[in-house]
């Protein structure tokens, strides 16, 4: 491998690492417009492994701003990240695979309680949500212990697992082509909070 090639893959990694790092942001922060622009024009998002949908990424941000807001609180954390660039003639491909393991607290907006979560019912367009995640949206930020005494907030969700991106060069830089969830656990307020004996 010549000194460009490994340059090369070094400045790739770089910006592969940036663009994680903007997924993660993106969806925290609430930013729609960046996390669509993250997106190759046919690229593609599969939350299904954590109670979501699958679609084309603008479709798929839509239902994130509308999900999402129910959760004001929200930090990725994106690690463990490995990553695989194509290789042709010992040169840098134009595309790559990326694992990387996460984990995700998310706090309830408390000013919305279960109204705003909808209970277990269907909503008009007929998708029930996944009940583990509406039984993690009443206002439980601070909770009883088995003595009566306060337990410090927590977050009413936290989740991990590994999300897989499929990655492309563009003109424009490395985006999304597509990216799947694949949540491995997840605990909520009530985990945490003793039982009587």
């Amino acid at each position: 491998m010549t000194q460009r090639a490994q340059l090369t893959g070094l400045l790739d990694r770089l910006a592969i690492d940036d663009l994680i790092t903007g997924y993660a942001r993106a969806v925290d922060d609430g930013d729609w417009p960046a996390y669509r622009a993250l997106f190759t024009p046919d690229g593609r998002a599969d939350y299904r492994g954590s109670g979501g949908i699958e679609g084309m990424a603008g479709d798929v941000s839509v239902w994130l701003e509308e999900t999402m807001h129910l959760f004001p609180v929200r930090q990725h954390l994106i690690v463990n990240r490995q990553v695989h660039i194509e290789s042709m003639d010992g040169e840098a491909g134009d595309g790559a695979l990326v694992r990387a393991d996460y984990i995700n607290p998310m706090r309830l907006d408390t000013e919305r309680g279960d109204s705003a979560a909808g209970g277990a019912s269907a909503r008009p367009d007929g998708i029930r949500p996944d009940p583990v995640r509406a039984a993690s949206r009443r206002p439980d930020s601070v909770r009883l212990d088995g003595s009566g005494g306060a337990l410090p907030a927590v977050p009413n969700l936290t989740s991990g697992g590994r999300y897989t991106f499929g990655l492309h060069r563009t003109d424009a830089g490395w985006r999304v082509h597509e990216v799947a969830v694949h949540e491995k656990w997840r605990r909520t307020s009530e985990d945490l909070v003793p039982q009587p004996r």
